[in-house]
C-alpha cells in the first residue's frame, strides 16, 4: 500500500470535514458559556487558557481512544448546560470549592459507570424534569439574545435573522453563519478590541480542590444531573439510533475518570455529545458505516488543537464585544432550549411538576447558600410525588430506554 493510500485511509476527506465541523459547531456555539463560567468563579487569563486546555485534551483523548478501541463514531464535549449552570452557581464560589465540584461530579459520574447504575439512578428523575431542570437554567441565556438588541440592535438583530434562515437552509452551519455576521457587525461598531488577541500556547494551572459540602450541593450535584440527563442519555441515544452498540458503561467509566484527573486544571464536565456526534455518525462523515469512527478521531484532533491554542482562544473571548458573546450564547442555545421545552411540557400527567421545576429553576432562589437548580428539581420531585397520589400507576420504562429529544451537543 503506497503513502498516499494509507494517508487517504487515515484521512479520508469526508471524515476530516465531519470532525472539523463538529468541533465547530460544538466551539462557536459554546465557549462563551465556558469564559463566563470561569469569570464567574474569578478565573483570569490563565486560569481560563488552562480551563481550555483541559478540556481540550481530555476531549482528544477520549474521542479518539475510544473510538479506536470500539470502531464506532464515540463524540464527547464538555458540558454546554453544565457551564450555563456555571455561570450562575460559581457565583461566590472560590476556585478551590468549584474544583472540588468538577471533581464530585466527575466521581458520580464514574463510579454510575463502574457500578452500572447509570440507567437505575436516571431513571428515577423524569426526563420532563430533567428538561425542565435544564430549561430554567438556560432561560437567562435565551433572554439575554433578546435583550442586547435593546442597546445593540444592528448587531443582534441580523444575526438572529442569519441564524434563522441558515435553520432553514443549512441547519448545520446556522451558528456559524450567525457568528460571521456578527463578527462583521461589530466590525463594523467598532466593538473589538485586537490589543488583547495573542497568539499563545496554553499552560497548566493548578488548583487544589477544597470540598465545601453546600457547594456539592448545590453546584457539584446538579451538575452531575445536568450533564447525565441532558449529554449523556441523548449521546447515548445518538449512538444507539445511528446502530452503534457499543456498551455504555465503559464509557461513564473513562469519560467520567479523565474528568476527574483533569478537574485541577479546569476540565469541569466531560460527556458524551450528541448534537455534533450526529455530524460523525451520518453518512455524509463516511460512505462505510465502519470507517465513520475516522470522523469521531479528527474530532479528538482538533479538540487537542483548541485545547493547545486555549489561551489564544481566552485572549479572544477577551477581545470579543460583549453584545457579540451575549448573542451567539443565546443563539447557540435556541434549540436546546426549544428542545429542553418540548420534552418538559410532553406528557400532560408530569406537565405542572416541569412547569414548577422551570420556574424554580429560572428564579435564581438561593436558600441556605445553595443554589435554584438544586431547589428546581427538588420542587419539581415533591409536585410530581404529591400529584402522584391516588394516580394509577405507569409501568417504569427499561433500563436502556432512552429519553426522546433530550438535547445539546
Amino acid at each position: 500500500m503506497s503513502a498516499l493510500t494509507r494517508i487517504r485511509s487515515a484521512a479520508p476527506p469526508s471524515a476530516v470535514a465531519a470532525g472539523l465541523i463538529a468541533v465547530m459547531v460544538g466551539v462557536t456555539s459554546s465557549a462563551a458559556l465556558v469564559f463566563t463560567a470561569a469569570k464567574a468563579a474569578g478565573a483570569d487569563a490563565r486560569e481560563i487558557s488552562s480551563w481550555m486546555l483541559a478540556l481540550g485534551l481530555g476531549l482528544a483523548c477520549t474521542c479518539a481512544g475510544l473510538s479506536l478501541r470500539y470502531r464506532a463514531p464515540v463524540v464527547t464535549a464538555w458540558s454546554t448546560p453544565g457551564a450555563a449552570l456555571l455561570t450562575t452557581g460559581l457565583a461566590g464560589v472560590s476556585m478551590p470549592q468549584a474544583v472540588g465540584a468538577f471533581i464530585f461530579s466527575a466521581v458520580l459520574i464514574l463510579v454510575s459507570g463502574v457500578t452500572g447504575w447509570f440507567a437505575r439512578v436516571m431513571s428515577r428523575i423524569p426526563v420532563p424534569l430533567a428538561a425542565a431542570l435544564l430549561a430554567g437554567v438556560l432561560l437567562r441565556f435565551g433572554m439575554g439574545l433578546f435583550s442586547t438588541m435593546h442597546d445593540s440592535f444592528a448587531v443582534a438583530f441580523p444575526m438572529f435573522v442569519v441564524y434563522l434562515l441558515g435553520r432553514r437552509l443549512q441547519p448545520r452551519y446556522a451558528v456559524l453563519l450567525a457568528l460571521a455576521v456578527g463578527v462583521v457587525a461589530t466590525l463594523f461598531t467598532g466593538g473589538w478590541q485586537p490589543d488583547r488577541v495573542q497568539l499563545s500556547l496554553a499552560t497548566p494551572v493548578f488548583t487544589a480542590p477544597e470540598f465545601d459540602w453546600k457547594v456539592l450541593v448545590s453546584v457539584g450535584a446538579p451538575l452531575f444531573v445536568v450533564t447525565m440527563a441532558s449529554q449523556n442519555l441523548p449521546g447515548v441515544a445518538v449512538l444507539r439510533g445511528s446502530g452503534y452498540d457499543v456498551p455504555v458503561s465503559p464509557l461513564m467509566t473513562w469519560t467520567g475518570a479523565a474528568n476527574a484527573v483533569l478537574a485541577p486544571f479546569g476540565a469541569f464536565g466531560l460527556n458524551l455529545a450528541a448534537i455534533t456526534a450526529a455530524i460523525c455518525t451520518g453518512d455524509e462523515a463516511h460512505p462505510d458505516r465502519d470507517k465513520r469512527y475516522l470522523a469521531a478521531m479528527w474530532a479528538g484532533f482538533f479538540y487537542l488543537c483548541v485545547g493547545l491554542l486555549g489561551a489564544t482562544v481566552a485572549s479572544l473571548l477577551t477581545a470579543m464585544p460583549h453584545e457579540l458573546v451575549l448573542a451567539i450564547a443565546g443563539i447557540g442555545l435556541l434549540a436546546t432550549i426549544e428542545s429542553s421545552l418540548a420534552s418538559a411540557l410532553a406528557e400532560k400527567e408530569s406537565r405542572e411538576a416541569a412547569v414548577v421545576t422551570f420556574l424554580a429553576t429560572a428564579s435564581g432562589v438561593t436558600l441556605l447558600g445553595i443554589g435554584s437548580a438544586f431547589w428546581g428539581l427538588l420542587a419539581g420531585l415533591v409536585t410530581s410525588a404529591i400529584a402522584s397520589v391516588g394516580r394509577p400507576g405507569r409501568t417504569a420504562p427499561a433500563p436502556e430506554e432512552q429519553p426522546r429529544e433530550l438535547p445539546v451537543r
